[in-house]
């Protein structure tokens, strides 16, 4: 018995050498093996250094390394949050480096937010916070303009426009037709804009108003009956502006002429119409619409087709009033006319 015993026990102290050895290797292995860096703040970055009051704007955070399994939360501070104000914590994507917050701007001054997570920090440049803009003015390049012209007109805030910019509402009333509303770019102070006026036979004041934010301001233009004779028009196909079809075995140009844009003095009695592309026909009208004008195939050069398979055809347009304004003549040499299988094409 004793015999056994002593062949035994030294087969179990290698045993439990063994198992030691491999605990021991594997104890070692952990220990050599690399660890995660430590996360940090790196920077906290604003996408302006200057704001008005009552808008927002994107920050960013930005980690040393990418956040790990998991995530990570960045708690965030205001130096004043009677200037600017930003949510308590973010969270950051595991595996993401970076996170934008939102930053609301309250009143005018300075303020620097503050990012933290695991002990350590990082603070943005110094934000500004001015006075919110509000709409000082509204200008046009002239308070007199003629029935049909055009109106330039100009609005013109306190200080910058918020980030987004500023949309100013616009009204008036006939014989000015208005946009609904002109934008402030962000970062400016001013923003343009156009209306129309149509003809009227004497002086008619026309009041535009612009606002923004409560605020308002108004100008007043004098809209005048015209003083020269000006003749204007648009060109319009079957189905496209600027573009007509040769049609009725060459006799017809599928398309119609409008100048009831046109203006004068007095009342306009007569529209002359030209219009060629290698032959040049005319027309009188007494009434500003010449649809489906009456040609021949000798309007057009003899085939072949050009190659893009339209040939430029030249409008013209002249109007006389009953006062014996005759305008300048109109002239769009823009409108494409195409064959449509006659005169040989």
């Amino acid at each position: 018995m004793s015999h056994k015993s002593w062949r035994v026990q030294p087969l179990i102290t290698l045993v439990a050498a063994a198992a030691a050895l491999v605990s021991t290797a594997q104890c070692g292995g952990s220990s050599t093996s690399p660890s995660n860096p430590t996360t940090a703040i790196a920077g906290v970055s604003l996408s302006a250094p200057s704001l008005a009051a009552g808008s927002s704007e994107q920050g960013t955070v930005t980690l040393s390394a990418a956040a790990p399994a998991g995530g990570a939360t960045i708690a965030l501070t205001s130096s004043n949050t009677t200037v600017a104000t930003v949510p308590a914590s973010i969270a950051v994507a595991a595996g993401s480096s970076s996170t934008p917050f939102t930053l609301v701007a309250v009143a005018p001054g300075t303020a620097a937010i503050s990012a933290s997570m695991n002990g350590s920090g990082m603070q943005s440049s110094t934000l500004t916070v001015t006075a919110r803009s509000t709409l000082v003015a509204i200008t046009v390049a002239s308070t007199t303009v003629a029935g049909g012209d055009p109106i330039s007109g100009t609005v013109r805030l306190s200080g910058p426009a918020p980030v987004g910019g500023a949309v100013v509402t616009l009204a008036g009333g006939d014989p000015v037709t208005l946009p609904a509303n002109v934008t402030v770019p962000a970062g400016a102070t001013t923003g343009t804009f156009n209306a129309f006026t149509r003809v009227v036979g004497g002086t008619i004041p026309s009041t535009i108003t612009a606002t923004y934010e409560g605020a308002s301001a108004s100008v007043v233009v004098s809209i005048t009956r015209p003083t020269v004779a000006t003749a204007n028009f648009g060109v319009t196909g079957p189905t496209e502006t600027e573009t007509c079809t040769l049609v009725n075995s060459g006799n017809t140009i599928n398309c119609t002429f409008n100048g009831s844009t046109s203006t004068a003095p007095g009342k306009i009695v007569s529209w002359d119409w030209t219009y060629g592309v290698a032959n040049t026909f005319s027309q009188t009208t007494s009434s500003p619409v010449l649809a489906m004008p009456a040609v021949n195939c000798s309007l057009i050069p003899s085939p072949p087709a050009p190659a893009s398979q339209f040939f430029s055809m030249v409008v013209t347009l002249v109007v006389h009033d009953n006062l014996g304004n005759v305008s300048p003549p109109a002239t769009d040499r823009q409108v494409r006319l195409f064959p449509q299988g006659v005169c040989g094409f």
